[in-house]
């Protein structure tokens, strides 16, 4: 049987080829027993599912399997943004949820995401547990899905008018759907799609969608990930129709990307410092921050001007979430443009955070690029970001691995390295409160390679150094 593994966040796999229906059982099974083995047999269980090639349909598997272990299942009655799955599970007053999407992957792929009572990723510890509790074909639970309903253990329900109750506790819609702004919404043929025309009805505020009709295939991007090129038609769409901002969701909604004024992207790690600025400079919140070690040193800057601590993780949510349960955190994020918000659930959610831009836009009175210019004038000086992802067998990882285990460089594009730390990759620190990170993807056959500086003339050259330490040059 095929071995089914959990990666930066769940199980992935391309469909028909290894994520087929019987594999999703099988992951099911072992989430199944992993609860048993917690006590939580009979517990309601959320599952949801996103716009993919028949993700409908596996959704519906794994709620058969739940069903016939003993759980009562909550079923989403149609694809659901993945906070939206996650705050079910908390509202509810579930055990856990199991969400089947692959995020921001190629059409081809779909993926299995399991979360907890909390709405969280589960901690690597657990997901551990799960795979080593998934079992054989001929040991997977079953019941069909009219017969689970019919005996009271399936309940198909729509999830989205308590999240938006929930949400609008968090954010003052009135204040934005009055507020005049015209904006662009780009769901990338996902679970966005109808969310911000809805949110934003009967007021001043004017709102476009494109790509919102379900399209597996994705059409006009290489994936649904919320960053150029796939966003480049909906930045050229931002000035066509001269919009004050575009906003951006990845293929379930959890990641989030701002198109400014002008049409110009504003990156994912700038937008995490806008965000944390909103909520400690506007909202007069404190607390901690989390962060992966992939995103932005602007996160440390704001946490000395403001006296907050600032918390460092590996990459993917099964870290962020859970040390955000850990240290009480105002805010979580990652480099792919997740984000979660202490005063909701820690789940990243593209929703929320488009929210809390436009409401960070109305309090201000000022334009996307206004903002950026704003926060590097309040943090005394500018960051500049890039990333380049390339195409790497897995069996060539191991040697990659020894190349940089034995990598101590001195200075990188003529900045000195004033630590190397390898937390969940390669990470070298850099004098100008900038760095450069090496890391293998721990979702697709990818390495990746990152860098921030506050010298835009470093990036290229910093860029090209780590691909010349990761043997790529």
């Amino acid at each position: 049987m095929e071995d089914i593994r959990f990666g930066t966040d769940g199980w992935r796999g391309r469909i028909a080829e290894d994520y087929t229906f019987e594999n999703v059982r099988r992951a099911t099974q072992g989430f199944a027993n992993y609860l048993t083995d917690q006590d939580r047999q009979g517990s309601a269980v959320v599952v949801g599912y996103d716009q993919r090639f028949a993700a409908e349909h596996f959704g519906a598997t794994a709620a058969e399997v739940m069903a016939a272990n003993g759980f009562q299942v909550w079923l989403t009655n149609s694809a659901t943004p993945t906070p939206v799955i996650s705050y079910s599970i908390v509202e509810r007053e579930a055990a856990a949820g199991i969400n089947i999407t692959a995020s921001h992957n190629p059409p081809w792929d779909c993926g299995f995401k399991v979360r907890d009572e909390n709405g969280a990723a589960v901690a690597p510890d657990g997901l551990r547990s799960i795979e080593a509790l998934i079992p054989d074909r001929q040991e997977v639970e079953r019941m069909e899905l009219a017969d689970a309903q019919g005996r009271g253990l399936v309940e198909i329900w729509d999830p989205a008018e308590a999240y938006i109750d929930h949400i609008s506790a968090l954010v003052d819609v009135e204040r934005i759907k009055e507020a005049g702004l015209r904006i662009l919404v780009e769901p990338m043929w996902g679970n966005g799609m109808g969310w911000f025309p809805r949110l934003l009805q009967e007021g001043k505020t004017r709102v476009s969608e494109i790509h919102n009709e379900r399209h597996p295939l994705f059409p006009g991007m290489e994936r649904p990930e919320p960053i150029p090129p796939n966003i480049d038609g909906a930045l050229r769409k931002t000035v066509e129709l001269g919009v004050d901002v575009c906003l951006i969701m990845d293929g379930d909604a959890d990641r989030m990307g701002i198109g400014d004024e002008e049409g110009r992207f504003i990156n994912q790690l700038q937008v995490y410092g806008l965000l944390a600025y909103y909520l400690l400079e506007i909202r007069g919140k404190r607390g901690p921050i989390v962060k992966t070690i992939s995103t932005t040193s602007m996160l440390e800057r704001l946490g000395e001007a403001y006296d907050v601590p600032v918390h460092r993780t590996g990459v993917g949510f099964k870290y962020v979430g859970p040390k955000m349960l850990e240290t009480g955190a105002m805010i979580g994020g990652e480099e792919s443009g997740g984000y979660a918000f202490g005063e909701s659930i820690p789940e990243r959610d593209g929703i929320l955070g488009n929210l809390y831009f436009l409401d960070l836009m109305v309090q201000t009175g000022k334009s996307p690029s206004q903002l950026l210019q704003h926060l590097y004038d309040e943090l005394g000086t500018s960051y500049y970001y890039d990333r380049i992802d390339t195409r790497f067998p897995s069996e060539k990882r191991p040697e990659a691995r020894e190349r940089l285990e034995g990598a101590a460089p001195e200075t990188l594009a003529g900045l000195r390295v004033t630590d190397i730390v390898t937390v969940d990759g390669y990470k070298y620190e850099l004098e100008d409160g900038g760095w450069l990170l090496i890391r293998f993807s721990g979702t697709e056959p990818i390495i990746r390679v990152y860098c921030e500086t506050t010298d835009e003339e470093k990036v290229e050259p910093l860029l090209e150094e780590g691909l010349r330490l990761a043997g790529l040059k």
